[in-house]
């Protein structure tokens, strides 16, 4: 299934959703032109390399060659780097979708520290699981994983235009947000759990822990004039 865009209305501007939409593609177009000016790929792999998150440098499990950021602030920047046009792609559309209603419900300032602080839980959680790994994670994935934990929970019958693919057949169909987003959660798990003790890949247990933590974040941070968990229907509040 592929989410292509909900039925709920905004309120307000979503300045930081497409801000940070803005700011990942830049860096991903600059990773692009590494590959081009560089010495094949090895100008963008060092570059991720660089400012990719590597588990065991966080948790000094092992230490790398190299003039390299602080491991803390790797966590921030790897939420920027991606590493395919389809990777940044799929992030994007996620991010757009299901952003701007989170957005408009915390407001723009809270938005942005429920973003990062839900990028971080996820880097932990990966980091946590794969605690001596040397593999950079890299991506946008965690941090949007708890936009749907908060969408999920705040908006669960909103409707969401589905590209639904079976083989050759495709369909457009209009789907719950709790189907998709419930569907997309069980895959994550299933996934997950199917790769432990394998290296590389997905960091599955990332969009795990990002999701969860969007659903406390989203809490903790909503203001109370903000719709209820459960209580909306569409873009038509329900009464409590």
């Amino acid at each position: 299934m592929i989410p292509l865009k909900d039925d709920l209305p905004t309120r307000s501007a979503p300045a930081v959703t497409v801000a940070l939409i803005a700011l990942n593609v830049l860096v991903f177009l600059y990773q692009a032109s590494l590959q081009i000016d560089g010495p094949g790929e090895g100008a963008a792999q060092a570059f991720a390399l660089e400012f990719g998150l590597v588990p065991c440098r966080l948790t000094s499990a092992c230490r790398m060659a190299g003039d390299l950021p602080s491991p803390v602030f790797t966590v921030f920047s790897s939420m920027f780097l991606h590493g395919s046009l389809f990777h940044i792609a799929g992030n994007m559309l996620y991010l757009w979708i299901f952003g701007n209603n989170v957005e408009d419900t915390l407001g723009h300032v809270r938005y942005l520290v429920f973003y990062l602080a839900s990028g971080v839980v996820a880097a932990a959680t990966q980091t946590i699981v794969d605690q001596s790994s040397r593999v950079p994670m890299i991506g946008a994935s965690g941090a949007i994983s708890g936009v749907l934990g908060a969408y999920f929970l705040l908006f669960p019958h909103a409707n969401v235009l589905t590209l639904v693919i079976f083989g050759f057949f495709w369909r457009l169909v209009s789907i719950p947000a709790l189907v998709v987003l419930g569907f997309w959660m069980v895959v994550q798990i299933l996934n997950g759990l199917g790769s432990l003790g394998a290296g590389g890949g997905v960091a599955w247990f990332a969009h795990i822990g990002g999701f969860f933590a969007g659903m406390g974040l989203v809490l903790a941070l909503r203001p109370r004039s903000a719709p209820r968990p459960w209580t909306c229907r569409g873009n038509r509040p329900l009464r409590p």
